[in-house]
């Protein structure tokens, strides 16, 4: 068994908690059902936001899900770079498995498809 980093990214229109929130949410269900693994297969995940989202922690809308209390979640700022994609937040999700790293599905969705043009369609 491997331990294998899973990429997301998304963005939302304001710095608002519910729209960090639902954001995170649609974003980290989206990388389990892709790549197909549970909570139990989660090592770790690192979320990072930019320094334009402070209405919310990100990780609140992990521990809301069922069967993630024990998931251990690290929040951070997204260095800031001049010229970076705003109001964004990005996951790297590590998971125990016996798949590849190009087994792996990231996925970035709505602004943030155009940091990694060539993975942005990749779940789907």
């Amino acid at each position: 068994m491997y331990n294998r980093g899973i990429r997301g990214a998304t963005t939302v229109a304001n710095n608002e908690a519910n729209e960090i929130l639902e954001a995170t949410s649609q974003l980290l269900e989206e990388i389990v059902s892709y790549n197909e693994i549970q909570p139990d297969d989660i090592s770790n995940v690192w979320i990072t936001v930019t320094h334009d989202l402070d209405a919310a922690f990100p990780a609140m809308a992990i521990r809301q899900l069922d069967g993630w209390d024990m998931v251990p979640l690290m929040c951070a700022l997204e260095i800031p770079v001049a010229g970076s994609l705003p109001k964004c937040i990005r996951l790297m999700v590590q998971v125990n498995t016996d798949k590849s790293q190009r087994e792996m599905k990231h996925v970035y969705l709505n602004g943030a498809q155009m940091l990694r043009p060539d993975l942005a369609s990749q779940g789907k």
